[in-house]
């Protein structure tokens, strides 16, 4: 039977572990260690793999002394300190790129702890130890345990009530990332690492590899040039040259695509961005609905402000799409509130729609904090609208290795056509 991609080198990878907490810390007896949200046959590649671990002595002060914190980023390790997480980058994730990937989420768990100091208890983990996916078989982190238990095991399950607890938090959380002043040494919209003296400086953005940026229409124009090379070699989608799509897909990015970004007043700012700002990266307290952490910062990135609600908020009623179809429907009208205001009363919620009372639960917890927010952000739809032109160039389905073994060439012909009609009156809508 063959193994799962995902399994392989399971035991090597706990060996792993169990080596660096004898460098690290000079733990002497095995750790119990033991994977987090890890399934042997996940069929998709998981971008790290998380465990738990659980020392047999807590840390002493002796070992303190020795652990030598001689990374930026770092953190001594407190002592008493029994359980700790640790996270193994994986070499094989798709879309993912090692060079950097490593030093942008330490600097920027570094930049976000700093950015959200007020909040208390802290909510962003410690770093105690980092290694360089360029350097080593994995990219390692070794970092806090933070309490809580993730929210979105819970959310469904809370009252209204309970869920605006959650919701005012994180509206808290978002403008302390969008509030903090960054370094002078960021200069660009990317990634981050840091430079010989521990300086965190503007770096390639490691999901794609390239970058920095000096606008996000410098951004987009680079993605969208790339999508086009995946598309271009994709022997399913061919290019989008079938009925003269690629040649409008041209004609939009060479006489349209700047036009899409001159209604943006904000286009110069940029800001701390999770970009998986999400129930699941979330924990709470069940008992007090108190935010207890803010975790997994492998896609957080410095970007414009409008980028968090075209990646996060899923769950929430917050995300921010770009032209929904000529019909449009409820997210049409969705997308019209969060930009014009709510209407009064509410249209219904429908069990696997719009949950309007969320949405507009949020949207209120943002204004109150006055919180960069779609209403405030004009020519954020203009924005949305390039960001879904480029996702439905090399949609997901069509481009994913792991999906494509799974799919039928009936299926696969059916996406294509779906998605070159979506491409089609896309750019019908945007003049092209």
């Amino acid at each position: 039977m063959t193994t799962n991609h995902n399994h392989f080198g399971y035991q090597a990878r706990l060996d792993f572990v169990q080596g660096l907490l004898r460098k690290e810390f000079n733990v002497e007896a095995d750790a119990e260690v033991n994977p987090i949200q890890y399934e042997p046959n996940f069929p998709f590649r998981y971008n790290n793999f998380v465990y738990r671990v659980t020392l047999h002595t807590p840390i002493t002060s002796a070992q303190v002394e020795k652990h030598v914190v001689d990374r930026p980023g770092c953190v001594a390790i407190p002592e008493g300190t029994k359980h700790l997480i640790v996270r193994l980058a994986n070499p094989a994730a798709e879309g993912v790129h090692s060079e950097t990937r490593v030093e942008n989420e330490v600097a920027l768990i570094k930049l976000s702890a700093a950015a959200l100091k007020h909040i208390q208890p802290h909510v962003v983990p410690s770093i105690y130890a980092w290694g360089s996916a360029a350097a080593e078989a994995y990219g390692w982190t070794i970092q806090e345990l933070m309490p809580g238990t993730p929210v979105d095991e819970a959310f469904e399950s809370m009252t209204l009530e309970q869920k605006k607890l959650i919701l005012a938090q994180m509206a808290k959380l978002l403008k302390g990332l969008q509030g903090y002043q960054l370094p002078s040494t960021i200069t660009g919209l990317g990634g981050v690492t840091f430079n010989e003296n521990g300086q965190i400086l503007s770096a390639a953005m490691p999901t794609f590899g390239e970058g920095p940026w000096s606008s996000l229409e410098a951004y987009f124009r680079r993605r969208i040039e790339a999508a086009f090379k995946t598309a271009d070699t994709s022997p399913q989608i061919q290019g989008w040259r079938a009925n003269g799509v690629r040649d409008r897909l041209d004609a939009f990015v060479e006489r349209g695509l700047a036009a899409q970004f001159e209604s943006l007043e904000s286009k110069d700012e940029k800001c701390i961005t999770h970009a998986d700002f999400n129930t699941n990266n979330f924990l709470f307290d069940p008992s007090t609905y108190q935010i207890t952490g803010l975790i997994d910062w492998d896609f957080s990135i410095i970007m414009h402000p409008s980028h968090e609600f075209l990646r996060s908020f899923i769950a929430t009623g917050g995300q921010f799409r770009g032209w929904c179809g000529e019909e449009g429907g409820e997210h049409a009208a969705l997308s019209e509130a969060r930009l014009h205001g709510f209407p009064s009363p509410l249209p219904q919620s429908t069990k696997d729609g719009v949950n309007w009372e969320l949405a507009k639960a949020l949207e209120d917890e943002l204004e109150r904090l006055d919180a960069k927010r779609p209403r405030t952000i004009k020519g954020i739809e203009k924005v949305a609208d390039v960001d879904t032109v480029l996702r439905t160039i090399t949609p997901w389905r069509l481009t994913n290795p792991d999906i494509l073994q799974r799919q039928s060439e009936e299926v696969l012909r059916k996406c294509r056509q779906d998605n070159e009609a979506q491409l089609a009156n896309m750019l019908k809508y945007l003049g092209f």
